[in-house]
């Protein structure tokens, strides 16, 4: 190739590089769980490549600090997690092994849901006897719709700091989203109404939120305290407690274990039914509309509302 060949190549070779060929470079975001996972999807749009940490059939709890997910954490722009302790075992740790400045705890690059919105069930005690507590209260705060409107907010803020040429966009869709959002509320409450005052009996406190929105009652849990796994003579217990107000529905999530509220609805009559708890905890969830849509039209099926 002559010289008069090879600076003209050079310089359009530089321009490549200097200039991105085609879309804006992503923002890597980096979700803990599926639904906030589902609600980057909502309001980052194709902005935005999205990894999620957990399946929804992972209990959140219990993750183990992959190397896999400790790449993704250093590759993060923004992280989106619970908080409220719910993944203590293992995002102190993905944050400290990837080394990623961007995403450490009081910076722009981490969100915490669960700062965001008031929490229900905190403890007066902490006290490790009493099993897995949650010092700043009950984590599983997405089953509220309203806190979702919340947190989508604080997500697009955060969006446009790390993201600012693309905030239009942002704002565009939370708006489109938030408009939708409280339509779909609007419908479920009218949906659900013939639930209020239900009682039904959980495995574990992943659905405080969802019963307190909807007006329900929880008559009593199939874990003995909180994280741990029923026992004979608790399972006893509660069956003798449900003789005077019995329950309507017992309900668990996909990772939770059948047979304690098998022989509980086994002994009682009410039917045990499991809600998907979180986006795509069964088939018909694929989407944050989708889950409280599956979610009421499993609550309602079941107990005859």
């Amino acid at each position: 190739m002559t010289m008069k060949r090879i600076f003209p190549a050079l310089f359009f070779l530089g321009l490549m590089i200097a200039t991105p060929t085609g879309a804006q470079a992503k923002i890597n975001l980096f979700a803990c769980e599926p639904e906030w996972a589902a609600l980057a999807r909502e309001l980052g749009g194709a902005d935005v490549e999205i990894f999620t940490a957990t399946t929804p059939r992972q209990d959140p709890h219990h993750v183990r600090a992959k190397p896999s997910l400790i790449a993704a954490m250093r590759r993060a722009d923004l992280v989106i997690c619970t908080g409220a302790s719910l993944e203590v075992g293992w995002l102190p740790i993905l944050l400290q092994k990837a080394g990623n400045a961007s995403v450490q705890p009081g910076g722009a690059g981490l969100l915490l849901a669960a700062e965001l919105v008031p929490l229900l069930e905190k403890p007066l005690r902490i006290d490790r006897a009493e099993g897995d507590i949650h010092p700043e209260g009950n984590p599983h705060v997405h089953l509220n719709p309203h806190n979702i409107a919340l947190i989508a907010q604080a997500l697009t803020e955060r969006l446009k700091a790390v993201d600012a040429a693309n905030a239009d966009a942002y704002q565009a869709r939370l708006d489109d989203f938030a408009v939708r959002w409280r339509q779909a509320i609007a419908r479920w409450e009218l949906q659900a109404a013939e639930l209020k005052g239900a009682a039904i009996v959980a495995h574990h406190k992943a659905f405080s939120y969802l019963l307190a929105w909807l007006g329900m009652q929880e008559a009593g849990l199939l874990e003995a305290k909180p994280g741990i796994p029923p026992t004979a003579s608790h399972l006893e217990a509660l069956l003798h407690g449900l003789t005077a107000g019995p329950a309507r529905l017992i309900v668990r999530t996909p990772y939770d274990p059948a047979d304690a509220s098998e022989w509980l609805s086994q002994k009682t009559g009410a039917p045990a039914i499991v809600l998907p708890f979180t986006v795509g905890g069964d088939a018909a969830s694929g989407d944050l509309f989708a889950l409280f849509e599956r979610s009421i039209a499993l609550l309602k099926g079941a107990s005859g509302a």
